[in-house]
């Protein structure tokens, strides 16, 4: 199929974006401005506004006086038909995002596209949970005559932190939930990656959601970021990215005790046991860190398997990821996207490096693509065998299309290995026999374990991480709480 041509994309015909605060789309206040470039090709495709405090206090301000306003009066019926309003123009909209999102952070348009489903589910679970908000009638032990009761009430202002790697997934965990308890938002996305969510955005205002409740600044991390997680007038945080940065969030937080929504790095097991389906395993267990080219946390970068067939699987997923179509991402044909930036891809370049040097044996991949795909910032799928749990390039988190294989004799030996981190996010498990499969599902101490697959989530089950990987649940019944508060009632009736 023919390539998608990037600048058939509407939102593209003008390139310098402007960020939305108070329902006005305005400048930074510096003046300032990012460029933000296409991976596929190392060329800039558009210009953003570097907001930082100043834009951030204003943006908050104004998120407070409008969650105090207007927004509060409005009832959970209302919320759920505006989410429902929403939900119509991104489905309308889809082709238009999926390309955006693409062209702005790499992924291919197969990627893109699927993600369809999953975020009109996100959506409409959260327009069905904002009249489903109740709180409890409890028996107590007073003497006289009370009635206790307790009510749940929205939290307030929620600060959003969201990556480069998947923003049209990442904004939905913070802003369904918001419309639908009704808390207000202010949102700093990825400087790399920021398009999407701006569309997103206008569809929003479109729906109808009013002035300053959903606010999107636009810049850096180090400023932008840092006065968002600081902020005293900020009840909530959510921050998906880096377990380093996850640590200055905890810190700049402490001033006004505000929650708390971590998901951070992961360096996550998949154990593949010699009963498994050997071709379904290991076309799951490459995909498991090949998709988005190994930009996702909870990638299965670290693929034990049983010794017996450590030889016949490494073979098995090597033609797999030798056969992965390598370009760029609106090429309908691409499989595998480039990295997010030029930084990244020297980051994964040096762990490869580091894995040689170390003794790890590459059975492929393991060099930058050339060729007509020079400019962009593209990867070789890379497996490594002959690895083992001590290497650094099996520790640390690379975010890259990078495996190591680890072989294991036991069980008990596989749990060990698997839980000899210092993260916790996600896990696999691949084989026939049920007791084995129970033993892995309970002993891997992760968020989510996936059994004969790798990856899937829904948006009303949940997901969340432990250890270094950071605390709190995104999706589910939980999820939705952690955007109110309770208040305990206790009335005299006599």
């Amino acid at each position: 199929m023919p390539e998608t041509n990037a600048a058939e994309i509407p939102f593209l015909r003008a390139s310098d974006k402007k960020m939305f605060i108070g329902g006005q789309w305005v400048d930074a206040a510096s003046g300032k401005r990012i460029d933000t470039l296409n991976p596929a090709t190392g060329k800039i495709i558009a210009t953003l506004p570097e907001g930082d405090a100043e834009d951030i206090n204003r943006a908050v301000r104004i998120a407070r006086r409008t969650f105090e306003g207007e927004w509060a009066r409005w009832k959970p019926y209302d919320r759920a038909r505006l989410l429902i309003r929403i939900h119509d123009l991104v489905e309308r909209h889809w082709d238009e995002i999926a390309a955006l999102e693409t062209t702005d952070m790499g992924a291919p348009l197969t990627r893109t596209r699927a993600l369809r489903t999953w975020v009109l589910h996100s959506i409409l679970y959260y327009a069905t949970q904002a009249q489903n908000i109740a709180g409890q009638t409890l028996p107590n032990s007073l003497p006289g005559d009370h009635l206790t009761i307790t009510l749940k009430k929205p939290l307030g202002v929620v600060g959003g932190i969201i990556p480069w790697n998947g923003p049209v997934i990442a904004m939905w965990w913070i802003i369904a939930p918001a419309l639908a308890t009704g808390c207000t938002v202010v949102l700093k996305p990825a400087e790399e990656a920021s398009l999407s969510v701006l569309r997103i955005t206008e569809l929003l205002v479109e729906a109808g959601v009013p002035d300053g409740v959903v606010n999107i600044v636009t810049g850096f991390g180090s400023t932008a970021g840092a006065a968002l997680a600081a902020h005293p007038d900020v009840d909530r945080i959510a921050f998906t990215g880096s377990t380093s940065t996850g640590r200055k969030i905890v810190e700049a937080s402490a001033g006004n005790l505000k929650r708390l929504h971590l998901e951070l790095g992961g360096k996550s097991p998949d154990i593949v046991f010699a009963d498994a389906d050997l071709e379904r395993a290991a076309k799951g267990a490459t995909m498991g860190t090949m998709n988005n080219s190994g930009q996702i946390c909870f990638s299965g970068t670290r693929v034990f398997v049983e010794r017996s067939i450590e030889q016949e699987f490494v073979e098995r997923m090597v033609g797999v990821a030798s056969a992965l179509r390598i370009g760029n991402g609106m090429d309908e044909q691409s499989q595998i996207g480039p990295l997010i930036s030029a930084k990244q891809l020297g980051t994964v370049s040096k762990y490869v490096e580091l894995g040689l040097e170390q003794g790890a044996t590459l059975a492929t991949g393991g060099t930058r693509v050339g060729g007509d795909l020079a400019e962009g910032y593209y990867y070789t799928p890379t497996i490594f065998s002959g690895a083992t749990n001590e290497m650094r390039v099996a520790r640390e988190e690379i975010f890259g299309p990078v495996i190591c294989v680890i072989p294991f004799d036991t069980p008990e030996e596989a749990l060990r290995l698997a839980n000899d981190t210092e993260y916790g996010l996600g896990g696999g498990v691949w084989s026939r026999d049920f007791n084995t499969v129970m033993q892995m599902v309970r002993g891997i101490q992760a968020g989510a374990v996936w059994v004969n697959n790798y990856g899937v989530i829904d948006p009303s089950v949940g997901f969340g991480g432990t250890k270094l990987s950071g605390y709190g649940i995104k999706g589910g019944p939980d999820h939705i709480g952690t955007f109110l508060t309770q208040t305990n009632a206790y009335i005299q009736m006599d």
